[in-house]
């Protein structure tokens, strides 16, 4: 392999949603350089982003195609040797799949490229499962301190090697910091497409955010929305909030707002969510920042993630004037890096990716084999056509050819229809179990 510092870096993301791959791509900057020479396979399923999607994250790659599993395997297989680095910006059982996937095309293959994943946002749920269905990569970023420590015991804890475990931070904090209110003032709320996921609470919120833009008529109240209606995003939104708006009368000071989650910030003077990760954005920049009690402080919400960081209010008291104290020495634990020290927050994986590029890669070994779960990981690679062993299962889709156009017209045809399934019928049937 040629000397990697002689040319540009190459690097390969693959991303099954909007927001993965606006972590995967911005990832790959933080790596390698600003002027990454950067290749991006969108994993086809529910929630391969829309064009749309893909203009609002704002990030853009040198070649952007959608694929399989198979395809991009395939693709790795053929010349290893032009990327640095792979990014694998996907769910934890895809990245599973993934990694023996390429275990198996790159097997003997010791100039290779360096193998990274990891979070988008906060690990709040399925800490064991997700992070074990990651294992197997090079490299396993942490967005905080505090997610370095949970990943490395849990890997521990289960004899798996926990090396590949790098700290940094999330790859889309910045912005200019907070430091006066605007005119007007600007509340903003920040709606999640699965939290929390019954029409009854996505309803109350909703009014309680229609509510405070009444009180204040001299705010700007902002509901700032992840999709429109009919596309998906990491998380499936059954019941989108701009349907339950159709029902509401809404004050002129009240408006629905799609756009990146940065420039909305820029003009955002308190923001209010559930559990999203725009809380660590906002943090981050020092705006005022509110996780919301209102439905509990639950596990199935998130926001007990939010536990000691001084951002736990609830409608009332915000309604009534009161403002959120972040702690410090939390904000800092989770990598949020409000003191200044951001700049520096990748230099530690950056290091640790120079160092393995500089060696022969180790054959890829997941601590999932079929040996240790033989009764799960078959199921796991079956779901993106693979064997056991990582090689494509016969009569994979497009496993040895490129995708006909008539293919392509059927795959996003049914694509729409399952959006359609999911967002319509769905909804409906389990009304009508209910009477």
């Amino acid at each position: 392999m040629p000397a990697r510092n002689e040319k540009t870096p190459r690097v390969a993301v693959l991303a099954d949603s909007d927001t993965r791959w606006k972590w995967g791509a911005l990832t790959a900057t933080r790596l390698r350089s600003e002027d990454v020479t950067l290749d991006g396979f969108l994993l086809r399923g529910r929630a391969t982003p829309t064009p749309r999607q893909l203009t609002e994250v704002g990030v853009r790659a040198d070649r952007l195609r959608e694929v399989t599993a198979v395809e991009f395997l395939r693709e790795m297989e053929r010349a290893p040797e032009e990327y640095d680095v792979v990014v694998l910006a996907l769910v934890g059982g895809a990245v599973q799949a993934v990694l023996h996937g390429l275990a198996h095309v790159w097997r003997g293959v010791t100039r290779r490229p360096v193998v990274v994943t990891g979070y988008v946002g906060v690990v709040y749920e399925k800490l064991a499962d997700g992070l074990l269905l990651r294992h197997g990569a090079d490299v396993v970023l942490a967005n905080s301190a505090y997610d370095a420590d949970r990943f490395r015991a849990v890997y521990e804890g289960v004899g798996a090697d926990a090396g590949s475990v790098t700290e940094c931070a999330l790859p889309f904090l910045g912005g200019t910091p907070y430091d006066k209110p605007h005119d007007p003032y600007t509340v903003v709320f920040a709606a999640q497409p699965s939290v929390p996921d019954t029409v009854a609470d996505r309803r109350y919120l909703l009014e309680r955010l229609v509510r405070h833009a009444k009180a204040h008529p001299d705010r700007e109240v902002l509901l700032k929305l992840r999709s429109k209606p009919g596309e998906h995003t990491t998380h499936i939104e059954e019941t989108p909030y701009q349907k339950l708006a159709q029902r509401l009368e809404l004050p002129p000071n009240f408006r629905l707002v799609y756009g990146n989650m940065g420039e909305v910030l820029d003009r955002t003077d308190l923001l209010v969510t559930v559990s999203s990760t725009a809380a660590l954005e906002a943090l981050h920049r020092r705006i005022p920042t509110v996780l919301l009690t209102d439905l509990g402080v639950r596990e199935a919400l998130g926001n007990h993630h939010f536990t000691g960081s001084g951002c736990l209010l609830s409608w009332d008291r915000l309604d009534a004037g009161e403002l959120p104290a972040p702690d410090p020495a939390w904000v800092a634990r989770q990598g949020v890096a409000a003191d200044g020290t951001y700049g520096q927050a990748f230099d530690g994986a950056r290091a640790e990716v120079e160092a393995l590029l500089a060696a022969d890669r180790p054959a890829i070994e997941p601590y999932y084999s079929r040996t240790t779960a033989p009764g799960y990981l078959p199921r796991i690679l079956a779901r993106h056509h693979l064997a056991p062993d990582g090689s494509p299962l016969p009569g994979a889709p497009a496993g040895d050819r490129d995708p006909s156009a008539v293919r392509q017209i059927v795959r996003r045809a049914a694509r729409g229809a399952y959006r359609h399934g999911v967002q319509r019928v769905a909804p409906v049937i389990r009304r009508m179990g209910e009477l």
